[in-house]
């Protein structure tokens, strides 16, 4: 196997790309943080939100947020916008005319993806989660305060063989109503059943107490009735289960992700497909780097008469595209029967046959 060596062509095209990356950020930020301030300045300002918190609480969490979201969308508008600049400047045909072959020019680009892919990994699944739990408590304070929550005949496995049942839950009294628990055998058959008025969230101990309760244990054919005004139990379900939003998965680093989809598994609740969609989505982002730059480069690399405005508009027209598959797949895995796997990946799968095919196409 060829070794491949890096020259002076590849420090000048990984220049052009990596700067060019960084001011468009910058850039981009600059207006998406101008205009999510313009909408927001009442709630701020109704609210009395502190200007520190402002800005380090939120929009210092905001920032690189948002960068990591739409880092692919962002080196695609960087490739199309420079490599159109190449291209109408002349210089792809002196590169490709030198002897330079076309898919040998491709190694910088890919270089430079590859240093945004790995940074974007790297913030998304270890450093951003954590940012983001001050970002939405700041949210929650000052923007949109969270709702009271009600929700009606619950259904949750909380153990192996085990299963809770809740009537109703009130998240502003964190208590449920007509409140049940049974214990299997691995048969199949009741072992014990737990019925109580209603359950209340213990803010000392952090547990569930059920009060006005029954125990039926059925003990080798026998059974065996306890009551009792109080008895506090040990769910895996806590008041946050019911009352958080969708968007807590982006409060989890990767460890804390694999560990709650364990839970959610163990729970049998419809909150296991959110979470597999983001544990795939942080691995299909990434990826859709290197697809995106291949596109970009091959819409970009053809001198057109006009200047780069066609290819640029091009290059925007293909992003609000992959951006509309994306929101699209990701609500049919999350209503629908599409697998949450194959739901953040069909965007990168229909891309990378438009990318193969313009790839093709592209003058060599």
């Amino acid at each position: 196997m060829k070794r491949i060596r890096i020259n002076i062509l590849d420090l000048y095209i990984t220049k052009k790309f990596l700067g060019t990356f960084i001011f468009a950020l910058i850039l981009i930020l600059g207006i998406a943080v101008i205009f999510d301030f313009a909408e927001k300045i009442d709630d701020f300002m109704e609210r009395e939100a502190p200007r520190n918190a402002i800005i380090f609480d939120y929009y210092l969490n905001f920032i690189p947020y948002f960068a990591t979201l739409f880092s692919p969308l962002f080196t695609f508008i960087t490739v199309i916008f420079f490599t159109s600049k190449m291209a109408y400047n002349t210089e792809l045909i002196a590169i490709l005319s030198s002897g330079v072959s076309f898919r040998r020019m491709m190694v910088p680009y890919f270089l430079s993806s590859l240093i945004i892919a790995l940074f974007t990994f790297t913030l998304t699944n270890f450093i951003i989660p954590h940012s983001n739990v001050k970002r939405m408590e700041f949210e929650d304070k000052y923007y949109k305060p969270r709702a009271n929550y009600s929700e009606r005949d619950i259904h949750r496995q909380v153990y192996p063989n085990v299963y809770a049942y809740m009537e109703s839950y009130n998240s502003s009294s964190m208590v449920g109503r007509n409140f049940s628990i049974e214990r299997f055998s691995q048969d199949g058959q009741l072992e014990s059943r737990l019925v109580a008025y209603y359950v209340k969230w213990d803010t000392a101990i952090n547990k569930w107490a059920a009060n006005q309760y029954y125990i039926r244990d059925i003990i080798d054919g026998r059974e065996e009735i306890r009551v009792g005004r109080r008895i506090d139990t040990t769910l895996t379900i806590t008041p946050q289960d019911f009352s958080r939003k969708p968007t807590f998965v982006e409060t989890m680093n990767y460890g804390e992700l694999n560990r709650q989809i364990e839970l959610m598994k163990l729970q049998g609740t419809d909150e296991i497909k959110l979470l597999l969609n983001e544990r795939h989505r942080r691995f299909s982002n990434p990826f859709s780097v290197f697809i995106l730059t291949l596109i970009g480069v091959s819409v970009s690399s053809r001198k057109v008469r006009g200047g780069i405005g066609m290819q640029i508009g091009m290059g925007l027209a293909l992003s609000f595209t992959y951006i509309f598959l994306m929101q699209f797949a990701t609500q049919f895995s999350l209503k629908g029967n599409l697998e949450p796997m194959l739901a953040m990946w069909l965007p990168n799968i229909l891309y990378m046959l438009i990318a193969v095919v313009l790839y093709l196409r592209a003058p060599k």
